[in-house]
């Protein structure tokens, strides 16, 4: 298959220097849009295929700057701040560009196969000695799957351990396609209950835990469990995904998350509804974990 090394993709975020993405140190590129619509969402900004707006509001200065640049009349004023209508922002970033305050930033920009590849190859050293190297996230790399794919061509022409993090809601054969080129993966498991899946992210998880099953026959994996607030955070959850893990996946690292309240700030800045939740101590989340390595260890 010809690889175009030009093509194109949206991503929110390169990572440079990542200890938490795969073995070694790695650089993660954090691809835009996303199939699941987790009410927790810690990135909400990678939600989306398209770049958009990040609005500070408690930095605008009512200055108009980004009225007269936008093209599409998106932007307004109110008596208190700026606006901005998102069903008509196109998400050019001029409005950004043009705001002394920095009140406005952009989130996701286009970017190329080479592009990436030479921002990622300025740490070859780092990964070469510790074992690193390139880790596909987001939102969800298979949001885009042809640009993923040209990636993970890319980074294996330039000898680079490929690792690939993906919540597994794709069609076997695009995922297929892309663990051709991918050395590791990172999969997320919420719960096990499909029906509690489908209400707090849009989609059953039927297909995500088939898809599981299909990669831990071929790639070595970790299992990533973000530790949601009154969702999963408890021991009755958590035991149900290491079964299923230790049942199905075989005896492989089951990582939980601690809930990062950070990102709820985000939501005020893409004019979305706040998410406010009280996430229980590290060192319960602690407790769960070395649970969680004991149940691995008699199993």
């Amino acid at each position: 298959m010809s690889m175009d090394r030009g093509q194109q993709g949206i991503i929110y975020n390169i990572q440079r220097y990542s200890i938490h993405d795969g073995p070694g140190i790695r650089t993660t590129i954090f691809f835009k849009g996303c199939p699941l619509n987790c009410f927790w969402c810690q990135n909400p900004e990678s939600q989306s295929l398209k770049p958009e707006i990040f609005l500070n509001k408690d930095a605008c200065t009512l200055c108009g700057s980004c009225i007269d640049v936008c093209p599409t009349g998106a932007s307004t004023l109110s008596e208190k701040s700026s606006t901005i209508d998102r069903s008509k922002c196109i998400g050019c970033g001029k409005c950004a560009e043009a705001c002394p305050n920095g009140a406005r930033t952009l989130v996701g920009k286009s970017a190329t196969v080479d592009e990436i590849i030479q921002e990622v190859i300025r740490d070859k050293n780092f990964y070469r000695n510790s074992g690193g190297g390139i880790t596909l996230s987001g939102g969800e790399p298979l949001a885009q799957p042809e640009f993923a794919l040209s990636v993970l061509q890319r980074s294996r022409e330039e000898g680079l351990h490929t690792a690939l993090e993906t919540c597994g809601y794709a069609a076997w054969p695009a995922l297929e396609r892309l663990l051709e080129y991918t050395d590791f993966v990172l999969y997320d498991i919420k719960c096990m209950a499909p029906e509690k899946h489908r209400a707090a992210t849009g989609q059953s998880n039927e297909l995500i835990l088939n898809n599981a099953k299909k990669i831990a026959q071929l790639k070595p994996m970790w299992v990533r469990v973000p530790m949601i607030p009154d969702f999963n955070d408890n021991i009755e959850e958590v035991k149900e995904i290491a079964r299923f893990v230790n049942n199905e996946l075989g005896h492989i690292d089951i990582h939980l998350l601690p809930y990062n309240k950070l990102g709820e700030g985000k939501y005020s800045r893409l004019d979305r509804p706040a998410v406010n939740l009280e996430a229980k101590d590290e060192g319960f989340i602690q407790e769960l974990q070395d649970m969680v390595r004991s149940w691995s260890s008699v199993s």
